[in-house]
């Protein structure tokens, strides 16, 4: 009985090898075939994604492959072997879906931490600016996108009043890196954020610094691929409409002129002077401050 188990034990492991082997073969030639595609065809092999990374996520051979590419179309920062992409320890600085090219820009360098600092340009700066439901339209913007940053406040004068407000555009397209603690541009659910980083230049981000001190910002979703700038002025309230309507203080009505007829003197029969109301049923019809009576028949004439 001993016997029989040790062979059954013994049969399972050679299949076992067995099938090892031939999944290593079929691993291998596939490899060779594509290899051979790529010389034959002239193209070039570079590192993709083989499911969606996260931002912050580690680059490893179980998340990337190589995958042939036009040879005249090879992105600039592509990876061309699996040890490169991964070496170091790299992570995801963009979210990258299943197929994409992993790209030097979109992953860390050798060490591996992943930072917001580390995906910004070298002559660019992020700065976060508050927001609130409505700054910023409604939760709807989110990482990735782009943005126009407007400012209201007090327009300057001595003779401003409370409600004298300005709204001029500081910023135009300006990219949105992330909203509160999130630099994930896959997220396209609306969610309200307090405050959102945008990317912007030196000058950028000290107009954005000033703007938060003297007003309220809020945030204008635009398309991405409208690149126009320029153009814009401040707005004022008689932009809204109906600048020729006016609401006087309380208080402030003019009294009524008085009336061109005299007062009956003093001692005068004030009876003999007033025309003589007839008698039946009438009308009286006022001309300016004219009154004057007129009597209707029962018959209408």
């Amino acid at each position: 009985m001993r016997g029989r188990n040790l062979l059954i034990i013994g049969g399972a492991i050679a299949l076992g090898l067995v099938a090892v082997f031939l999944l290593n073969s079929y691993f291998s030639g596939y490899e060779q075939q594509q290899e051979q595609a790529a010389q034959s065809e002239q193209l070039s092999r570079i590192v993709v994604a083989t499911q969606p990374i996260a931002f912050g996520t580690p680059i490893t051979s179980t998340n990337t492959r190589l995958a042939n590419w036009p040879s005249n179309a090879v992105p600039e920062g592509a990876f061309g072997t699996i040890e490169a992409a991964t070496q170091g320890g790299r992570v995801a600085l963009r979210p990258l879906v299943a197929g994409e090219p992993v790209l030097a820009n979109k992953v860390s360098g050798e060490g591996g931490r992943a930072s917001l600092a580390a995906a910004l340009p070298d002559d660019l700066r992020a700065v976060s600016i508050p927001v609130n439901a409505i700054a910023g339209v409604g939760g709807f913007v989110r990482a990735g996108d782009v943005v126009d940053v407007m400012l209201t406040r007090q327009i300057p004068g001595e003779g401003a009043t409370p409600t004298d407000k300005m709204t001029t555009v500081v910023l135009e397209n300006v990219q949105v890196l992330a909203t509160d603690q999130s630099a994930n541009d896959n997220e396209t659910a609306a969610a309200v954020a307090t405050t959102a980083t945008l990317q912007t230049d030196l000058i950028g981000s000290q107009k954005l610094a000033l703007a938060t001190q003297i007003g309220t910002l809020s945030l204008t979703l635009r398309n991405v691929e409208n690149q126009i700038v320029g153009g814009t002025r401040a707005v004022v309230p008689r932009d809204l409409g109906g600048a020729g309507i006016y609401i006087p203080a309380r208080g402030t009505r003019r009294a009524p002129a008085p009336s061109s007829r005299s007062a009956p003197q003093r001692g005068s029969n004030s009876t003999s002077s007033a025309p003589r109301r007839p008698s039946g049923p009438s009308m009286t019809v006022v001309r300016g401050t004219e009154a004057q009576d007129y009597r209707v028949n029962r018959n209408g004439n």
